[in-house]
């Protein structure tokens, strides 16, 4: 692990002096990056780790998004403060979701379909409500300054975007050596015997749907000061919820690395594909390739990229290293 942990400490300084070469168009697809690895790694903790798969976390993108932007806009709360309030109010949510499933023996497709209803019904509650924004949407008033969490240009989020994707490592790195996290994994690889084994498989399902839309809400904070507008088709549709998943997806599900492989990977694949296409009038094509590349995952890597990085690395750091 000692190769592992200088490795990172490497790689974290040469990210930390990365913005001193690249240009400010650079440090934005870097910032994308980064927030999609940290929102695929929330979306991790919960399917990837414990088992239950949720193609609604769009809705917690934008309770944390919407949340904090009215407390900002209406009470003068720093959004530092508001996403926090958002990530408890996401997280109320999703457990609320997680009993409504897991009380009830919800798994599979039908977890699934019950996860889009409640992104489907976030999503049109938010488009008719006028505080909110209505069919128009929310516009975030710039006011520059560290309190308010707006800044000019890119790089002030790349580092904030960065201290992100290291707080979500951090946390489900901890998770991993935890008994929660060994209970989590026995959960996702096989419920019924976890159970017999005495494994409370109603509580830690939720503690992981709770831990997950929290972290996905405190995300939704960045993206809103980030962009400045918020519009339940930007922040709250199915696309947002594929868009989070697909980085876990390519890198890894369930590994610790996955989410940031997978959005390093993707990324900026999408970004240049979108500019490219948009302006050559082919709007849209970017999907066709995010399909295309979904589909050489499943068929190539269907373990996740990260997996054959491993087997790469076992000669190099030895069978008995964990990686």
């Amino acid at each position: 692990m000692k190769i592992i942990y200088s490795f990172l400490s490497i790689l974290l300084l040469i990210l930390l002096l990365l913005p001193n070469f690249v240009s400010d168009y650079i440090l934005g697809i870097f910032v994308l990056i980064f927030f999609y690895a940290y929102m695929g790694q929330s979306w991790n903790v919960l399917t990837g780790y414990a088992g239950p798969i949720s193609l609604g976390h769009s809705l917690y993108l934008g309770i944390g998004a919407y949340i904090s932007t009215k407390l900002a806009m209406s009470l003068g709360v720093t959004p530092w403060i508001g996403m926090w309030v958002g990530g408890i109010g996401a997280a109320l949510v999703g457990l609320a979701i997680g009993f409504l499933g897991f009380r009830f023996g919800l798994k599979g497709v039908y977890f699934v379909l019950l996860t889009i209803a409640f992104g489907e019904i976030g999503r049109l509650t938010v488009l008719h409500l006028k505080p909110l924004g209505h069919m128009m949407g929310l516009f975030v008033d710039f006011k520059p300054g560290l309190g308010n969490f707006h800044f000019r240009g890119n790089l002030p989020y790349y580092y904030i975007a960065l201290g992100f994707v290291v707080f979500s490592l951090i946390v489900v790195r901890a998770l991993e050596v935890s008994k929660w996290g060994r209970y989590f994994v026995a959960l996702r690889e096989d419920e019924d015997a976890a159970e017999s084994l005495g494994v409370n498989v109603f509580k830690y399902k939720m503690i992981a749907i709770g831990i997950s839309s929290f972290m996905t809400a405190l995300g939704g904070t960045f993206y809103a000061n980030y962009i400045f507008y918020l519009h339940p088709t930007s922040v709250m549709s199915m696309w947002v919820s594929i868009e989070i998943i697909m980085r876990p997806i390519i890198g890894g599900i369930g590994t610790l690395f996955g989410p940031l492989i997978g959005s390093l990977l993707l990324t900026p694949l999408s970004e240049i594909a979108r500019s490219y296409f948009t302006k050559a009038g082919l709007e849209g094509i970017h999907i066709v390739i995010y399909g295309l590349l979904l589909i050489a995952a499943v068929l190539f890597f269907p373990g996740g990229i990260f997996a054959y990085i491993k087997k790469i690395l076992k000669p190099i750091l030895g069978e008995s290293k964990e990686i």
